[in-house]
C-alpha cells in the first residue's frame, strides 16, 4: 500500500471518537479522488472492522454484497444462505448478530450510493441508531463522496439521521507542504507549479508524482485524449448534476474572465436570478468560490476555486479539437498568466498566515486598480499590503512605489494605521531593505517549508 500521508487532524479527531469508548456515528464526507477512504483504512489498522465499499447499482446487489461481507466477518452461515430484499430485513437481523459489549468499528463507504438506489435506508438506519445502535459499543461510519446527497439527505435538519450522528468530518484538499511529499521527484519550482494545476486532491498528486516536471505532467495527462485528466472534470460534474450542460456553461464563462452574476448569465444563456442556485451548488462543492474585496462584502465576483478544473477549462476545454487531432502544443509562456493567477492564491491562502500574523486576509480591487494581498490587524491599527509576480528578476523598488500609490486607495475603517508591504516572485532582481517590506522568492518560500516539514518530523 502506498505510503500514507498527512491527515494527522482527521485522524487525531477519530481516534477521539473511538476512546470515548461507547457507541459513535459518525460521518465522512468528500469530494472524489479526494483520500476518505485511504483515511478510514488507515485509521482501522489493528481495530476490529466491518468495511463495506458500495458500488453504484441496485439495491439487491448492494444487500447481497454487504451481507457477503457481514456473514464472513461473524461466520455466520445462516446469513450467507438467506436471501434479504429489503434494507429493513437486513438491519433487523444484523441487530441480532451484534455484540452490544464489544468494541467493534463498521464501516460503509460511498454511503451515499445506496441512497441513491433507495432513500428508505436512510429511515431505516435512523430507526436501528435509535433502537439498538445507540446502546452499544460500535463505532459506526459513514462515507461517501456525492456531496449534493451527503448535505441533504444525511446532513441537512430535513433528513431522518438528523441529530444522530456524533461528529461529521468534511475532508478537504491537502495545503501545498502536505502535497509535496508525493512530488518528491520535483524541484521546489516544479512542485509549486504542479500544486498550481491539481491542487491538493490526493490522487492527483499521486498521478503527478509519477513525473519530474510539470510540462511533461501537463502534456501527458492533461492534453491527450488518453490521459487521466481529460475526462475528468465530466465524471466530477456528471455525478453531482443532472443539468450537466449548465454548469459546464457557467464554469467556462468564469474561466473566460465573467466573474459577475449577470456576465456569467448572460454567457450561459440564462436569466440573472437563476445562475444563483447553480453557483450556490458549486461553491457546496468547493468547485467556485466567491471573493469581495476586503471591507466591501457586497461587491463580490465567482472564481473557480478547484486548481484542476480552472486548468482544465483554461487550456483543455479550449483546445480539445486539437487534442483530439493530436496536434496540441504548449508554446513557451502560455502558461504564465494561470501561474500568476494561482500564484497569488497559494500566497493568500496558504504561505501568508505562515510567515505574518493578521486577523483578516484579502485582496482589494476598485475599479483599474487592484491589489493582491491586504491584510488587517485592527486591535493594532496595523494593514500589510503585498503583491504577488510569477516572474524572474523581479525588481522590488518599481513593485513598491506601485503598490504605495494604490494602497493610498483602499479606505479602511482606521483612526490611524501602520503599514507594511510585502512582495513576492520567483525570483528578484532587487529587493528593498526597508524594516516595513518584506521580500520573499521561492528560494525563501523553500526554506520556509523545509522547515515546516522538519517540525512535522519532530512531533
Amino acid at each position: 500500500m502506498i505510503r500514507f500521508i498527512d491527515r494527522a487532524d482527521e485522524l487525531a479527531l477519530l481516534e477521539s471518537e473511538w476512546s470515548r469508548g461507547r457507541a459513535s456515528f459518525v460521518v465522512l464526507y468528500g469530494r472524489r479522488r479526494i483520500g476518505k477512504t485511504r483515511l478510514i483504512l488507515e485509521f482501522l489498522k489493528n481495530k476490529k472492522s466491518v468495511f463495506y465499499i458500495a458500488e453504484d447499482t441496485n439495491r439487491k446487489v448492494q444487500i447481497s454484497e454487504i451481507k457477503s461481507i457481514v456473514s464472513e466477518f461473524f461466520g455466520d452461515d445462516f446469513l450467507r444462505r438467506v436471501e434479504l430484499k429489503e434494507w429493513r430485513e437486513f438491519f433487523d437481523y444484523l441487530r441480532r448478530i451484534i455484540p452490544e459489549d464489544e468494541r467493534l468499528f463498521i464501516v460503509i463507504d460511498e454511503f451515499s450510493y445506496l441512497i441513491k438506489s433507495d432513500r428508505t435506508i436512510l429511515s431505516v438506519l435512523q430507526k436501528f441508531w435509535d433502537t439498538f445502535l445507540v446502546d452499544t459499543k460500535v463505532f459506526f461510519l459513514v462515507s461517501g463522496s456525492l456531496l449534493g446527497l451527503m448535505s441533504e439527505r444525511v446532513l441537512s435538519s430535513a433528513s431522518p439521521l438528523y441529530g444522530r450522528r456524533t461528529r461529521d468530518i468534511l475532508l478537504r484538499e491537502m495545503r501545498f507542504d502536505s502535497a509535496r511529499e508525493f512530488l518528491d521527484k520535483m524541484d521546489f519550482e516544479e512542485q509549486i507549479k504542479t500544486y498550481m494545476v491539481v491542487g491538493g486532491v490526493p490522487e492527483y498528486l499521486l498521478r503527478a508524482g509519477e513525473y519530474n516536471d510539470t510540462d511533461r505532467f501537463i502534456l501527458q495527462e492533461f492534453m491527450r485524449k488518453d490521459g487521466y485528466f481529460y475526462r475528468e472534470p465530466y465524471f466530477l460534474l456528471s455525478q453531482e448534476f443532472r443539468e450537466i450542460k449548465t454548469y459546464f456553461t457557467i464554469l467556462n464563462a468564469i474561466a473566460y474572465g465573467n466573474t459577475r452574476p449577470t456576465e456569467i448569465a448572460n454567457f450561459a444563456g440564462i436569466e440573472g436570478r437563476e445562475v444563483y442556485p447553480y453557483l450556490e451548488n458549486l461553491m457546496r462543492l468547493g468547485l467556485v468560490r466567491r471573493i469581495a474585496p476586503i471591507g466591501e462584502p457586497r461587491r463580490g465576483i465567482y472564481l473557480i476555486s478547484d486548481s484542476s478544473l480552472d486548468f482544465w477549462f483554461n487550456f483543455v476545454f479550449k483546445n480539445r479539437e486539437s487534442i483530439e487531432r493530436e496536434t496540441v502544443s504548449l508554446k513557451e509562456g502560455s502558461l504564465s498568466p494561470h501561474f500568476g493567477k494561482r500564484f497569488e492564491i497559494l500566497i493568500r491562502d496558504d504561505v501568508f498566515h505562515r510567515i505574518f500574523r493578521f486577523q483578516t486576509v484579502g485582496k482589494w480591487w476598485h475599479r483599474d486598480k487592484e491589489i493582491d494581498l491586504v491584510a488587517m490587524n485592527k486591535d493594532r491599527g496595523e494593514v500589510l499590503f503585498g503583491e504577488c509576480k510569477w516572474r524572474d528578476n523581479v525588481n522590488a523598488e518599481e513593485i513598491l512605489e506601485r503598490l504605495e500609490s494604490r494602497s493610498n486607495s483602499v479606505k479602511l475603517n482606521f483612526e490611524k494605521r501602520r503599514e507594511c508591504y510585502a512582495l513576492f516572485a520567483k525570483s528578484f532582481r532587487r529587493r528593498v531593505e526597508e524594516k516595513n517590506v518584506f521580500c520573499y522568492d521561492l528560494k525563501d518560500l523553500e526554506i520556509l517549508y523545509q522547515k515546516i516539514a522538519q517540525q512535522i518530523r519532530k512531533l
